[in-house]
């Protein structure tokens, strides 16, 4: 808004001409969200208490009995202050901007019924597995199909690391892209169990692709570093500098021991951004490693599942998702979140080396 409103005026106001930048208004997008995360905070943790919506505990990891109750749905903090954020100092006018609020704020709206459903019913039962995946299929369907509706995006699927390896996917690419979508979405969310273990990897993982989609806008630095270039998309990286900055600010009380959780309103949606920004941005399969802790956390209940039943009742783990396991072998909480929080930045290094090693 403030982008539409003043950069128009800089011919007469030099000092306006700063708004034509994407990195200044990346920034302030990114102060902006952290500010209104932190000064909304309280306000929004006194109003979940007051309507009753805490958090049920599992009781089979008996340190989380403290916790009951604490106030969750904290993701509609986030989705507040990322809007604001994006509203003031993002260009309107771009379409990448619309479709990627889209994706935000349409799988927290999946995320918010089905944590409603939780809060209001007492059993911990929400939406039906079935009615779930349904609206993520909606919401990634109709983003994907205008993204790919667009002569400047290609349907090829890139690989990290190998810069003559790209197989055009066609229309197969829409079904392709859609369950990025929805892994990246469900794996953020198995791995919210313990607090500020899912934001700090999120912030970390947007961190990444905010770079990225920094050069995939930018004509100089992805013809540079031999990368699809996508004219318009680098407005995006005002929605990551937002999305960045409530993350930290969601931090602040989400950061152990926690006043709040962000619920499947959060996680959902936070997922669900990072697989689009990922295919926004050309490099879905980097995902995988940009969010590798989020992989490896899915990967383990599939696991346990699956062996659970064909053993006939043995297990892998002793608990899944894998944070469990190691809560169960007494390692303390904080000692868990740190070293996974080490993990992610990791991943996010190694990522950023693709940039070059091509």
């Amino acid at each position: 808004m403030l982008y539409n409103l003043l950069y128009p005026w800089s011919i007469e106001f030099g000092v306006l001409n700063v708004f034509r930048y994407i990195t200044f208004r990346s920034v302030w997008a990114l102060i902006t969200a952290l500010v209104i995360s932190i000064l909304l905070g309280p306000a929004v943790i006194r109003l979940l208490r007051r309507i009753h919506c805490g958090q049920q505990i599992c009781e089979d990891v008996k340190a989380h009995q403290s916790k009951a109750g604490t106030p969750t749905m904290g993701g509609v903090l986030i989705i507040l202050a990322v809007f604001v954020s994006v509203l003031l100092w993002a260009d309107l006018s771009s379409s990448y901007i619309w479709l990627t609020m889209l994706v935000y704020v349409g799988f927290g709206v999946v995320g918010f019924a089905d944590d409603y459903l939780k809060v209001s019913r007492h059993q911990n039962k929400g939406l039906s597995p079935r009615g779930k995946l349904l609206g993520q299929l909606i919401i990634s369907g109709i983003a994907i199909s205008f993204l790919v509706n667009d002569q400047a995006y290609a349907t090829y699927l890139a690989f990290p690391f190998f810069k003559n390896l790209h197989p055009e996917l066609g229309m197969l690419y829409i079904p392709f892209a859609m369950l990025v979508l929805i892994g990246s979405s469900n794996a953020v969310n198995l791995t919210d169990g313990l607090d500020g273990l899912a934001i700090v990897p999120t912030v970390v993982a947007t961190v990444v692709f905010c770079i990225f989609i920094y050069v995939t806008g930018h004509s100089l630095f992805a013809q540079y570093l031999q990368i699809h270039y996508i004219p318009g998309v680098g407005e995006v990286a005002v929605f990551c500098g937002a999305l960045i900055g409530a993350g930290m600010g969601f931090l602040w009380f989400n950061a152990y021991p926690a006043q709040i959780f962000m619920g499947d309103v959060g996680s959902l949606s936070l997922g669900g951004v990072l697989g689009f920004l990922a295919v926004l941005c050309k490099q879905e399969l980097m995902l995988v490693i940009v969010g590798g802790l989020f992989v490896v956390e899915t990967l383990s209940v599939i696991l346990q599942v699956g062996y659970f039943k064909l053993s006939h009742g043995k297990r892998i783990f002793r608990m899944a998702p894998l944070h469990h396991h190691f809560e169960l072998k007494g390692i303390p909480e904080s000692k868990i979140i740190i070293r996974f929080w080490i993990v992610s930045a990791m991943l996010g290094l190694i990522a950023l080396s693709a940039l070059k090693l091509r």
